[in-house]
């Protein structure tokens, strides 16, 4: 289906659940006056430990969805489904902007004192080519060391923050991980964000950075629109639409909590 676009459309984002809107987030806040429709696949998360060709066809699916509302560019706010679909979703849908997001390598070796970088990623997203290019590009600046954490993501779905749980997980994926100079962690899951607290409680005193790509993310989506001429300009703050394959209202409840707006998504 060929989208008709416009400046008037929405921008689309799609993850394999909640995680995007970490990204989604850090998109209102730049671009309040936009509106954004996001679709979260919970009913098929987690993504990371699924294969290639089956996140590739669950991340067209829901982008189809996206696309048959009708929306004026693409995000996909999620690591794995970026590293397996995205060069074939700007070749499917060249009448649009498509901004991926990868784990924020560059910026935590940019901002780095050579020091070691933990990069943690579901294990799809470790064993894609993608990843594995985006870490031979920097390796020789600075150690990075990819930190597997299957099953991380589902806490956020399920939304629970509870610090104790966590704790007995990090103690079990992370702990072997940190060295006295690791500097920073990338958090190479859109999920992962919203574990920023635990995470810096876990780490106690110890000088770790934590680094995401949201920011990067959103400034990308922002300078497409406008080399697209699809900025869409005015002091009239936009809104948000939620959408959510479990099509479950405490699925959505949680997502405009996440997103801190009250559900229905109007912007201040």
């Amino acid at each position: 289906m060929k989208n008709r676009v416009d400046n008037k459309l929405p921008i689309g984002f799609m993850d394999s659940g909640l995680g995007g809107i970490s990204v989604l987030r850090e998109a209102v806040r730049i671009l309040p006056e936009e509106n954004f429709i996001y679709y979260g696949d919970s009913k098929n998360a987690p993504y990371g430990e699924k294969s290639a060709e089956e996140i590739k066809a669950l991340t067209f699916k829901a982008v189809e969805k996206l696309r048959e509302i009708g929306i004026k560019a693409l995000v996909v706010a999620c690591n794995t489904a970026t590293g397996a679909a995205i060069s074939d979703l700007r070749t499917t849908y060249p009448d649009m902007p498509v901004i991926g997001i990868e784990p924020a390598v560059r910026p935590a070796v940019v901002c780095g004192h050579g020091g070691r970088i933990l990069v943690m990623a579901t294990p799809m997203t470790i064993k894609q080519r993608k990843f594995l290019d985006l870490l031979a590009k920097y390796q020789g600046e600075a150690e990075i060391v990819p930190v597997p954490c299957p099953g991380l993501m589902e806490f956020v779905e399920k939304g629970i923050f509870d610090g104790e749980v966590l704790k007995k997980y990090f103690d079990e994926h992370l702990a072997d991980f940190l060295t006295e100079n690791t500097e920073s962690i990338v958090l190479g899951c859109t999920h992962y964000p919203f574990l920023e607290s635990q995470i810096k409680e876990y780490l106690g005193n110890r000088n770790i950075s934590l680094i995401d790509g949201s920011r990067g993310t959103s400034s990308e989506l922002k300078r497409q629109l406008e080399r697209a001429g699809l900025r869409k300009m005015g002091e009239e703050k936009g809104n948000v639409t939620i959408l959510n394959s479990l099509e479950d209202e405490k699925m959505i409840e949680l997502s405009y909590k996440l997103l801190k707006l009250p559900v229905g998504g109007g912007l201040k």
